[in-house]
């Protein structure tokens, strides 16, 4: 039996969740701002342009989140050492989890070189072909950098220390724009042409750069944070050997976090797909409720990763009482911000859409979009909260299965029957769940499905540890 101790008081718990997750939250939207800034200055240039950085930064997202969520893996077992005071193993778990990030951008950068394969599946214009090459090849030189700085970001998290990431994620986003402004444009001395004109692949060139001078602040944030000394993340001089039983402990952690990762940004990327076809009105309005689901989703993204944290270092320090005490408060302030957040979606559906666009069909497409998309906000807090905290209970494999069934068999099979079988055109069905729509309400049952099973994961793990109460 485990000597735990009594949990604090709800407000408290409620707290050190929020101090924790601010600044997580604004370092998330910072890196959203990113995507929003290569959008509007490529869209600015022309359509091939925006084509080009839309496809190429698709193509970039779904190699370089399914990477990222192997990393994400040392973030629960720094945690939990962190919560134990064992100290000096963290250090050893960060050194190897640069190993890793090396290992994995090789076959990254390749995949992202590789780029005909991805460009044959989409058959994009030569022109638009032409650009998203180019940025691939570009984003390819900062992926090594960007997994690095994940390696940093998850043990950052884990010990409680998320400030220097969000900095370090402003002022990528501080240079984005002038960094974009110098490839996209080029530069001439005179008549000589010091940055040659890139177009839209300059964005990936600025991605690319920016991706490295985050690894470089956060080698100085290492150093300045005496905590990173007492565990052993740096003044060990060399970064030492791989080790093998290290690696593997990760891998296996952190290879079904890529595949559950991977299933979701496949889903949205899917959705796309299926709704291209139903012309450029349709297109737009998606793209308006995707955006804004994506928005919105920072949210209980930022409370899950400081729920995850603080529940992992309860479960280090052997109190698994205090760590579902903590749990129970990261679901009520998930669920009520859920609540609060579809609410505003809801009343202000048409005006929201309106902000995007000033077609008033675009808007008709959208507002109905983003009244689902306000809908399902409880159910995907709630699954998102269960994924991390299963995360910080080091169990990975049981939810990438629930996403797998979930979101890829109820919400990419099941939106692609409802859409275009049952709503297909003349089908009496076909106002209710034809085009989007079907594809939405799908997805949003996805998410139903999802937070009920992982919901009963997070369940029996409680049974066994003898905590399944419904008392906070």
């Amino acid at each position: 039996m485990s000597a735990d101790r009594p949990a604090p008081r709800a407000p408290a718990r409620e707290r050190e969740i929020l101090a924790l997750a601010w600044p997580v939250f604004i370092g998330q939207l910072a890196v959203m701002l990113n995507g929003v800034i290569d959008t509007v200055m490529a869209g600015h240039r022309s359509a091939v342009d925006i084509a080009a950085v839309g496809l190429g930064a698709s193509i970039y997202i779904s190699i370089y989140i399914g990477l990222m969520g192997v990393l994400v893996a040392l973030g629960p077992i720094a945690a939990q050492h962190y919560g134990a005071q064992r100290h000096d193993q963290i250090g050893l778990e960060a050194r190897q989890a640069v190993w890793l990030a090396f290992m994995l951008a090789v076959p990254g950068c390749a995949a992202l070189a590789w780029s005909d394969l991805w460009l044959g599946l989409s058959s994009p214009p030569p022109e638009v072909a032409a650009m998203a090459r180019a940025y691939l090849w570009a984003v390819a030189a900062g992926l090594p950098a960007a997994l690095l700085f994940r390696v940093f970001q998850s043990l950052a998290n884990a010990v409680a220390r998320p400030k220097a990431v969000m900095l370090i994620n402003l002022a990528g986003v501080a240079l984005k724009l002038p960094l974009n402004a110098l490839f996209m444009d080029g530069w001439r001395a005179g008549e000589t042409v010091v940055v040659p004109a890139m177009g839209g692949a300059g964005c990936g060139v600025a991605t690319a750069l920016a991706a490295w001078l985050s690894v470089l602040l956060s080698l100085v944030a290492l150093r300045i944070e005496p905590l990173y000394r007492r565990l052993g993340v740096v003044g060990g001089g060399a970064l030492g050997r791989p080790d093998g039983a290290r690696l593997r402990a990760l891998l296996a952690l952190g290879l079904p976090i890529g595949a559950s990762y991977l299933v979701e940004v496949t889903s949205f990327t899917f959705m796309a797909l299926f709704v291209a076809r139903l012309g450029a009105t349709t297109a737009a309005g998606h793209q308006i409720a995707s955006n804004l689901a994506a928005l919105v989703y920072m949210l209980p993204l930022a409370l899950a990763t400081a729920t995850s944290v603080l529940v992992a270092q309860s479960l280090g320090a052997a109190r698994p009482a205090e760590a579902r005490a903590r749990t129970w408060a990261g679901l009520r302030i998930a669920l009520g911000c859920a609540l609060a957040t579809g609410g505003v979606l809801w009343v202000a559906r048409e005006p929201l859409a309106g902000l995007y666009s000033t077609d008033a069909a675009v808007i008709a497409t959208a507002a109905p979009l983003v009244g689902l998309v306000a809908l399902y906000q409880v159910f995907d807090a709630a699954q998102t909260m269960c994924a991390f905290v299963l995360r910080a209970h080091r169990i990975t494999t049981l939810p990438m299965l629930v996403y797998l069934a979930s979101l890829w068999g109820i919400g990419l099979g099941g939106g692609w029957w409802l859409a275009f079988v049952v709503g297909a055109p003349g089908s009496p069905w076909a106002e209710v769940v034809g085009g989007p729509r079907g594809l939405w309400i799908a997805s949003g049952l996805s998410l139903v499905l999802a937070s009920l099973g992982l919901a009963a994961i997070l369940a029996r793990a409680w049974r066994d540890q003898g905590l399944f109460t419904l008392r906070s």
